[in-house]
């Protein structure tokens, strides 16, 4: 199952990775886009921080924190051998959005965000949405799922 999820991960970074390229040759000229007026636009944003632009110009620590993430994940896939579903849809997005957007980080040193919502203000992009229901979806899993709060209860009871 590890390897279907990587392949998986690795499917969701080619995909952000040919939207981005879709993005810069077609939406960086002209910069924006409304598809829905006063709703959901296209706006091109060379994002160099993180959400809202925290922390600009940190590249070098999104890279380190990136990478650590996307180890722990296949780690506890290949150590743990995790084998809840709710688990794998968690880490193929968190993966391969973490992929998606270290490449940016890598080859760029910013980040192509492209969509824009009027009612969340920050321009993010695809892989930004997949590592955020990930992150929601791991959550859900460590909290109803797993043995993770009980495990740490049953140790802080204890002394």
């Amino acid at each position: 199952m590890p390897y279907i999820v990587l392949g998986c991960s690795l499917l969701i970074a080619a995909i952000d990775y040919i939207i981005k390229i879709l993005v810069i040759n077609n939406l960086k000229p002209i910069s924006s886009f409304a598809v829905i007026p006063g709703l959901f636009s296209l706006t091109y944003v060379e994002n160099r921080g993180a959400a809202f632009g925290m922390l600009s110009d940190a590249r070098w620590v999104f890279i380190t924190f990136t990478v650590i993430v996307i180890a722990v994940m296949i780690y506890l896939m290949f150590k743990k051998r995790i084998t809840s579903k709710l688990f794998n849809i968690s880490a193929v997005l968190i993966i391969g959005g973490g992929i998606g957007n270290l490449i940016d980080r890598i080859f760029y040193g910013y980040v192509v965000d492209y969509l824009s919502v009027s009612f969340f203000p920050p321009v993010c992009n695809f892989a930004d949405y997949c590592i955020t229901v990930g992150a929601a979806l791991l959550v859900i899993y460590l909290m109803f799922f797993s043995d993770f709060l009980s495990k740490k209860d049953k140790n802080n009871g204890k002394v």
